[in-house]
């Protein structure tokens, strides 16, 4: 059943992270990947679908010649958690390998996904391998990754939003939002 397009704010029990809050922090994500980076070339590979719009506004905070790929994974199907199986719906398009390459997520929860794209891509042998999440949500951490860039943490709750979604809906939202209860269960 999909929202009633006039109710997709209604919808949202509380907004935790404002647009502007957002737009602010992925300024800072960026001008850090710059300096980091100086004087190189990044290959920014955005997790689909949630990623994608964190990576249209990170590259364009992001001031080095910067290439873009994407991965689609599954591990959640339609559920609200992790099913602990990661499967590659896309693949890359192009070789990694001697490349400084930064994984663009949309939120680290379990852990499991990321781990699972870091091992298949350390054995492209990339020059380097970063990752940069807009959310962590470090509460519900199951497998220790390394996460180079935070914007921000948030708690165990179900956030929808700003590429987040429940079901295909609420990615659109310019905000980051907790989804009330009696929408998802």
């Amino acid at each position: 059943m999909s929202p009633n397009p006039s109710s997709l704010y209604d919808d949202v029990a509380d907004v935790l992270i404002s647009q502007e809050a957002i737009q602010q922090r992925v300024a800072e994500l960026g001008q850090q990947i710059t300096l980091d980076f100086a004087g190189s070339e990044v290959l920014m590979i955005a997790v689909l679908k949630g990623a994608l719009l964190f990576l249209a506004d990170l590259v364009r905070n992001v001031n080095l010649p910067v290439a873009m790929d994407f991965l689609a994974v599954s591990s959640y199907g339609a559920g609200t958690s992790s099913s602990g199986v990661v499967r590659i719906l896309k693949d890359l398009d192009e070789p990694i390998e001697g490349r400084n390459v930064v994984i663009v997520e949309d939120i680290v929860d379990s852990g499991r996904t990321l781990d699972y794209l870091l091992r298949m891509l350390r054995q492209r042998h990339p020059a380097t391998l970063h990752v940069c999440t807009l959310l962590d949500k470090r509460e519900r951490r199951e497998i220790n990754v390394p996460i180079d860039y935070v914007g921000f943490e948030v708690p165990d709750e179900f956030v929808v939003g700003y590429g987040l979604d429940f079901a295909e809906y609420y990615r659109q939202l310019p905000f980051i939002g907790v989804l009330k209860p009696e929408i998802y269960q």
